[in-house]
């Protein structure tokens, strides 16, 4: 169910930027990234800051290594980005984004003509334990923000309609 649709300025071409809540997962060889929105038994959910211009609070995730899962890369991310390790068995598909080019890429592009960026979710039993990005890492510190916090901080941002889905 696509529940946005947009453009983004991060992509260099005409585009469609849609945001969609499914049970199924995209195709292995459209995934370019992988985020995991963990939420704790009071509805908190694990963020991640990284203090530089025009990011801030984000989705802990990033992109999928050559030869690994896409799970695998969700966990990884998390920990590298928060200090949180996660089982892969705590994974559920949230949804994803779905880039698609509307004409050809520039010359260097990276990505797929139809690309994935997939969010899974997780759900503790307790309340979330203090958390630190290890050193080395792009984030500058993680916490467990308040659904409100989450709304104010992030709502602006492209995965909030997918935070919006947490739980349903």
């Amino acid at each position: 169910m696509v529940i946005a649709d947009t453009t983004v300025p991060w992509v260099p071409v005409a585009h469609r930027f849609e945001t969609v809540v499914s049970a199924e997962m995209p195709q292995a060889e459209q995934i370019t990234t992988a985020f995991v929105f963990v939420q704790d038994a009071s509805g908190r959910t694990l963020l991640t800051y990284v203090n530089r211009p025009g990011r801030g609070w984000e989705v802990p995730g990033g992109h999928v290594d050559p030869g690994e899962s896409v799970e695998a890369a969700a966990v990884r991310e998390l920990a590298e980005e928060t200090g949180f390790e996660l089982a892969l068995v705590r994974l559920g598909l949230l949804g994803f984004h779905r880039i698609t080019l509307e004409e050809p890429p520039p010359p260097g592009y990276r990505y797929p003509a139809l690309a994935h960026l997939v969010f899974f979710t997780a759900t503790l039993d307790g309340d979330g334990p203090a958390t630190s990005p290890p050193p080395g890492s792009e984030s500058t510190h993680a916490a467990w923000l308040t659904p409100g916090e989450v709304k104010r901080h992030c709502g602006h941002r492209t995965w909030f309609p997918l935070h919006r889905h947490l739980g349903r």
